[in-house]
Parts: C-alpha cells; sequence; structure tokens
C-alpha cells in the first residue's frame, strides 16, 4: 500500500496538466453546445462533478508536488544543496500546510516548497467539496417528482 502512495505521489505531478486540461476541455465544450439566450442558471450535475475532478486534480498534484519538493533518493543531506538552500540537515516535514525546510545548525531554515502550493491544495479542496455538494443537490433537484398517491413498486403481502 506505501508503495502504491509512494507511486501516486510521484506521477501525480506529471499527469495533473492532462487530467485537468482533459476536465477543462469537457466544461468548455459543454458550456459551447449551450443554448444561446437561455440565461443564467445553476450548472447541471455533469458540470459540478468535472469542475471537482479538475479541482480535484490540481489540489492532488500541488500537494504532490509540494511533498516531494526537495526529495532527494540518496542522501536528505544532499537535498538543501541540491536546491540551493542554506542549511544542513532537513527539519520540518508537516503533512499539511506542506512544509519542508533546509535548516542550519544556528535554527535559520529555508522552505523549499513555493508559496503557491498551499494556497491550490486548500482552495482545490474546498472547491472539489463545494462542487461535489452542488452536484448532489442539483442531481436531487432534477430527479422527476413522484407523486405521492402512486405505488412504489414495493411488494406487499
Amino acid at each position: 500500500m506505501a508503495a502504491l502512495l509512494f507511486l501516486a505521489l510521484t506521477l501525480a505531478p506529471l499527469m495533473t496538466p492532462f487530467v485537468v486540461a482533459g476536465a477543462a476541455l469537457a466544461l468548455a465544450k459543454r458550456a459551447y453546445d449551450r443554448e444561446l439566450g437561455s440565461g443564467l442558471r445553476l450548472p447541471d450535475a455533469t458540470s459540478c462533478v468535472l469542475l471537482a475532478v479538475l479541482a480535484g486534480a490540481a489540489a492532488f498534484g500541488a500537494y504532490a508536488y509540494g511533498v516531494t519538493r526537495g526529495f532527494y533518493i540518496l542522501d536528505p543531506d544532499q537535498m538543501c544543496a541540491a536546491a540551493g538552500a542554506r542549511g544542513d540537515h532537513v527539519i520540518t516535514r508537516p503533512t499539511l500546510p506542506v512544509s519542508v525546510q533546509c535548516v542550519t545548525r544556528q535554527g535559520e531554515g529555508t522552505e523549499l516548497v513555493p508559496g503557491w502550493v498551499n494556497p491550490v491544495v486548500y482552495g482545490g479542496l474546498a472547491l472539489c467539496v463545494l462542487a461535489l455538494g452542488t452536484a448532489v443537490s442539483s442531481g436531487l433537484r432534477r430527479r422527476p417528482a413522484q407523486s405521492s398517491g402512486s405505488s412504489t413498486g414495493a411488494i406487499s403481502s
């Protein structure tokens, strides 16, 4: 299981642009095919799911980029030198917010994770949850209403 997670984190920054571009193209095609003059309305469930996929992929890709930033397979101490950061050892690797710091013996730290990673992770997660909630709400709203007096097809004895 750990090997699968490591593989997913390693490949996510490479695959994210393709997933985001595919979802964005699908959303653009849906917008292009929409009738002109149909006015403003709430998005349907499919559009919300596509938006959730786009936001979730962006969040996971940014998270994977941040977590693997500064990853050096041979020697962790060489990671700081390879990144050009001052410091001789890595001191922190919190999960959220994503952070990797090279720290000197005097306690001065240099952050290796770019500043855009955490806002993309948090914004993508928030947009993903919001879009999925809207998709469920839209799907329930568009379901055909059943009459209260009709039978639901349950077998009665």
